[in-house]
């Protein structure tokens, strides 16, 4: 399984997307960004939700936890996994 440098980048080329212009969709400096890709830093959690609803993919699948892109809906969870 990928864990987030890895994931982040697959989903910023998959959008062909440059890496200063992901700095700018997520509001930080150039070099900011790179460190994220580059294993020497992680976004702050409203960073982590910027980057998972610009891609449109869960926060696990993000992280590298999950290999499900897809985010649940609410209504989707069950009530054991709301209650975990």
């Amino acid at each position: 399984m990928s864990d987030f440098p890895e994931r982040v980048r697959a989903l910023r080329k998959e959008r062909r997307f440059t890496q200063n212009e992901m700095a700018t969709v997520c509001g930080i400096q150039l070099r900011a960004y790179q460190s994220y890709e580059y294993r020497q830093s992680y976004p702050d959690v409203p960073g982590l939700l910027r980057l998972a609803d610009f891609f449109d993919v869960s926060l696990d699948y993000l992280m590298g936890r999950s290999d499900v892109r897809e985010v649940q809906k609410p209504s989707e969870l069950s009530e054991k996994e709301c209650k975990s």
